[in-house]
């Protein structure tokens, strides 16, 4: 089995959803760390979504506060999220081009 660390990024994310990252077929990810920034010039509301193969889509976190200059850590430290392949990440805010999103991954293949 072949190992990969990645940083996945997504800039200016805004109010339609943005599928930040896609599990690659024959592959297992672990998701080391999710950090939304807001890149904008006021409080801005975020979510971050898992949608997986069987059909389940749930929040990692919704309409979560983002102040002005300030990043919010999804997921980290102890708390690490596994995707199957095709499952996807998505990251939506509520004001136009507010968000910066990295994504640090462990793929597995």
């Amino acid at each position: 089995m072949a190992n990969a660390f990645k940083l996945v990024t997504d800039t200016a994310v805004g109010t339609s959803p943005a599928t930040v990252y896609t599990c690659p077929a024959s592959t297992a990810t672990t998701i080391i760390g999710l950090t939304i920034a807001n890149i904008g010039t006021s409080q801005i509301l975020v979510d971050a979504q898992v949608t997986n193969n069987d059909g389940d889509d749930v929040y990692l976190i919704k309409a979560a506060p983002v102040p002005v200059g300030s990043s919010l850590v999804v997921v980290g430290g102890e708390q690490k999220v596994v995707l199957e392949a095709s499952d996807t990440i998505t990251v939506t805010s509520n004001t136009a081009s507010s968000a910066d999103v990295a994504l640090s991954i462990l793929e597995i293949s």
